[in-house]
């Protein structure tokens, strides 16, 4: 459900932020506060809700591979930094608008300069977090964990493996130019890495774990780490 709630949040946050974002003058303008606020509390849910799939699935995917699983936590504890300053961002515009725009003696100019500033700031944000970040914590790392764990389809985890590199050479090739940001290039990069968080989220939703993964059997769990502790006490 935390999956399907990052969906929820982000889409919408995103559409929200359509005045702010797309419109130069937004600063001097009327504003259309309440909507970046909106969607300023949506990102908010959305950060908890990015760190909540890593932190839950961390006991289950650690029996995988404990290394992995901690990269996949720390890539979306990453990944929500970066929202967490696209957010502030955002709100300083807000916040500029409604201090410094239309009152005597405030420099309409550099007003906009700052404006456009922080929404450079929060687009680099999205393009490094969500647009690259995403690649290497929800693409390659969970991928890889859940097609060796077998917790899902195999098939439906091929989908991380390969929509992990694809979002990551996006974001490089937006990066150094080859093309722009929300291009038709980079949404068609993001297909299969969206295909495959909204099937994750659905089916553990809906069916969860597979029952056949050899992970979820906590009796050869134990007897692994008790056969390892076994051999550590009788080499010393």
């Amino acid at each position: 459900m935390l999956f399907v709630i990052t969906f929820v949040t982000s889409i919408p946050a995103l559409l929200l932020y359509d005045p702010v974002l797309n419109h130069p003058g937004y600063i001097l303008g009327s504003g259309a506060d309440t909507r970046v606020l909106l969607g300023a509390f949506l990102e908010l849910i959305l950060i908890i809700a990015n760190i909540g799939t890593a932190v839950v699935l961390f006991p289950i995917l650690k029996r995988q591979n404990e290394t992995l699983a901690l990269g996949f936590v720390t890539a979306r504890v990453v990944e929500s930094t970066f929202i967490a300053v696209g957010i502030l961002s955002l709100l300083a515009v807000v916040t500029l608008r409604q201090d410094l725009a239309g009152t005597a003696g405030s420099d309409t100019a550099a007003l906009t300069t700052v404006g456009r500033s922080l929404v450079a700031i929060k687009d680099w944000t999205f393009l490094l977090g969500p647009g690259f970040i995403v690649g290497i914590g929800n693409g390659l790392l969970l991928g890889y964990l859940m097609y060796r764990s077998a917790l899902v389809p195999q098939r439906m985890a091929m989908l991380g493996l390969i929509g992990g590199p694809l979002i990551c050479a996006s974001g490089i090739a937006v990066l150094f130019g080859a093309f722009d940001a929300g291009s038709a290039p980079q949404a068609i990069a993001t297909i299969p890495e969206f295909a495959w968080e909204l099937s994750l989220g659905l089916y553990l939703t809906f069916k969860g774990f597979k029952p056949s993964s050899p992970i979820l059997d906590e009796t050869r769990h134990t007897r692994v780490n008790e056969g390892s502790l076994t051999r550590a006490v009788s080499a010393q």
